[in-house]
C-alpha cells in the first residue's frame, strides 16, 4: 500500500533464515540424488537444535511425544538405539548439563538433597563402583553411560520443567495422542489377524518390540489416563477423550495377551486401597519378608531343582487358553525359560556377591551358570536377551548391595506416593499423585518378570514418575 514502510528484518535473523533454506534445499537434493533419504531430516534437526538453544522445554515434551513412535534399531557392530527418542535424550542431557554450569545457582537445591534424589544418586554411584569391577568394562560403561541420559531426561529434567498444574496437564496430552494413534494402529492391525495370540507380535510393528514391551507401556499408563479424566468437567470433550482412551487401553491390554500388564493392573487395584488405608509400609514389609522366605525355601538343600521342567512337554503355545493352561502346570516355554536363567542368576550371585559381573553383562557370562535340567527349546537365546527380572539382573550385575539400594529406592518412593497424597488437599493434586504412585507401583509389578528400566518404554515413566513426586513434595512444604 502507498505510504506503507517496509517491513525490516534484523540482519541476523535473515542470515539465519537463508542459512536454513540453503541447507534445506541442499539436503533435500543431496538425499534424492544419492539416495540417502535420512538427509530429508536435517531441517528438522536444526529446528530441534535451535529449540534447544532457545527453549528447550519444547523438546523435551516433543522428547515425550516421539517415546510411543519410536522403535528399536540395531546399528552396526552390534549397537542398538531407539529412534527417534534417544538422540532427544543425548542432546537433552547436554542442554541440562550446559544449563547447569550457566544457571546451577538458580536451581532449587532441595531437589538434588531429597532422600529420593540422593537415592538415586547412591543407585549410581553404585553402579560406577560395579563398572570399574567389571568383568566385561566396555558393556558396562555404555550401560552406565545410557543409564545417564535416561536419568538426567526423565528424572532431572522433569524436576526442572514440570513445576505446575499447567505443565503436568501440557505433558499429559504430549504422550497421550501418540500413545492413542500407536495403539489404535496396532488394534485395526491385529483386528486384521482375528485377534490371533500367534500374530501379536506381527501387529506391533514398527512401534513396538513385541507384545511385552507393548502391554506394559499401556498398564503403567491407564492409571494417568483414568485419574486425568477429574481435571475435566463431565461430558466435555476432554473428558470424552480420556474415557474413549481409558476404554481403549484396557481393550488394547486384553489383547496384547500378556500376562504380567494383566496381574500388575490388579496389583495396581490393591494398591489403592492400601494408599487409602495408609497400609503401603507393612504391606512392604510383608512382601519383602515373604520374598525372602521363598527365596530362603527354594536355594535350601537346591529345592528348586524338584521344579526342573519336563523338556519335551515345554513348548510354545499359538493359543492364549493353551498358554495359561501351560503356565499352570510349568509347561509354558516363556516362563520356564526365564525359570532357567533364574537359576544361572542365583549361582552368578553366589559366585560375585559384592560387586557382581558389571552392568549389562548378565547375557556374556550367564550360560556358564545354567543348569541343564532347566533347558528349553528357546534356551539358545538367539535374541541375546536378559534375565527377565530387574530385581535379580541388579544382583547379578551390581551384587547384594546394588539390590539393596534399588529396593531401597523403589520402597521410598512408593512411601513419598502415599505420604503427599494424605497431606495434600486440592483434588487436582490428590488425583495426579495416586495415579503416579499407582503408575510406579505397575513398573515395579512389571520389573518382577522383565527387564524394563533401561527401555524408552517403561524406563521413561520409571524415572519421571519419581522426579513428580519429589517435585510435588517440596511443593508442598513451600
Amino acid at each position: 500500500m502507498p505510504g506503507r514502510e517496509p517491513i525490516s528484518v534484523p540482519a541476523p535473523t535473515r542470515w539465519i533464515f537463508w542459512a536454513f533454506a540453503g541447507i534445506s534445499l541442499l539436503s533435500f537434493f543431496v538425499g534424492i540424488a544419492t539416495n540417502y533419504l535420512f538427509l530429508l531430516g536435517t531441517p528438522a534437526l536444526l529446528l530441534v537444535g535451535y529449540l534447544a538453544v532457545v527453549d528447550f522445554k519444547k523438546v523435551y515434551f516433543l522428547l515425550w511425544a516421539l517415546i510411543p513412535l519410536s522403535t528399536e534399531v540395531y546399528l552396526p557392530g552390534g549397537f542398538g538405539t531407539d529412534l527417534p527418542d534417544e538422540p532427544f535424550m543425548l542432546l537433552l542431557t547436554g542442554v541440562f548439563f550446559i544449563y547447569l554450569i550457566r544457571h546451577g545457582k538458580e536451581l532449587d537445591k532441595r531437589f538434588f538433597v531429597h532422600p529420593i534424589s540422593m537415592l538415586l544418586f547412591l543407585h549410581l554411584a553404585w553402579m560406577t563402583v560395579a563398572m570399574i569391577t567389571s568383568s566385561l568394562p566396555l558393556v558396562s560403561v555404555k550401560f552406565l553411560l545410557a543409564k545417564t541420559w535416561y536419568v538426567v531426561s526423565f528424572y532431572f529434567m522433569a524436576g526442572l520443567l514440570l513445576k505446575n498444574e499447567a505443565d503436568k496437564k501440557q505433558w499429559l496430552w504430549w504422550v497421550f495422542i501418540p500413545l492413542m494413534l500407536t495403539v489404535t494402529y496396532v488394534v485395526i492391525r491385529h483386528a486384521g489377524y482375528g485377534f490371533s495370540f500367534k500374530d501379536v507380535n506381527r501387529a506391533m510393528s514398527p512401534f513396538y518390540r513385541n507384545h511385552v514391551n507393548y502391554a506394559c507401556l499401556l498398564a503403567l499408563s491407564f492409571p494417568l489416563v483414568w485419574y486425568a479424566r477429574r481435571w475435566y468437567k463431565a461430558w466435555s470433550f476432554r473428558w470424552l477423550l480420556l474415557v474413549g482412551g481409558a476404554v481403549l487401553l484396557l481393550v488394547a491390554i486384553q489383547f496384547a495377551y500378556t500376562r504380567a500388564a494383566y496381574v500388575a493392573l490388579v496389583i495396581a487395584l490393591g494398591a489403592y486401597f492400601i494408599i487409602r488405608l495408609r497400609l503401603t509400609f507393612p504391606v512392604l514389609l510383608l512382601t519383602l519378608a515373604g520374598a525372602v522366605v521363598g527365596v530362603v525355601y527354594l536355594v535350601h538343600q537346591d529345592k528348586y531343582l524338584d521344579y526342573a521342567p519336563d523338556f519335551e512337554k515345554t513348548v510354545t503355545h499359538y493359543k492364549f487358553e493353551n498358554l495359561l493352561e501351560a503356565t499352570a502346570k510349568g509347561e509354558d516355554i516363556s516362563t520356564m525359560e526365564r525359570v532357567y536363567r533364574w537359576v544361572a542368576g542365583k549361582h552368578m550371585v553366589e559366585d560375585r556377591p559384592l560387586t557382581g559381573f558389571g552392568p549389562g553383562n548378565f547375557y556374556n557370562f550367564y550360560r556358564s551358570y545354567t543348569v541343564s535340567s532347566f533347558e528349553t527349546y528357546v534356551s539358545d537365546n538367539p535374541d541375546k536377551s536378559g534375565i527377565h527380572s530387574y530385581y535379580l539382573m541388579t544382583a547379578v550385575e551390581q551384587g547384594m548391595p546394588g539390590l539393596l539400594i534399588f529396593i531401597s529406592l523403589c520402597f521410598a518412593v512408593l512411601l513419598l506416593g502415599e505420604r503427599v497424597y494424605h497431606r495434600t488437599r486440592d483434588p487436582f493434586r490428590k488425583h495426579w499423585v495416586m495415579a503416579i504412585t499407582l503408575g510406579a507401583i505397575v513398573i515395579d509389578a512389571l520389573l518382577l518378570i522383565n527387564d524394563m528400566v533401561e527401555t524408552d518404554k517403561v524406563g521413561s515413566f520409571f524415572f519421571f514418575f519419581m522426579a513428580i513426586l519429589v517435585r510435588m513434595d517440596l511443593e508442598d512444604q513451600e
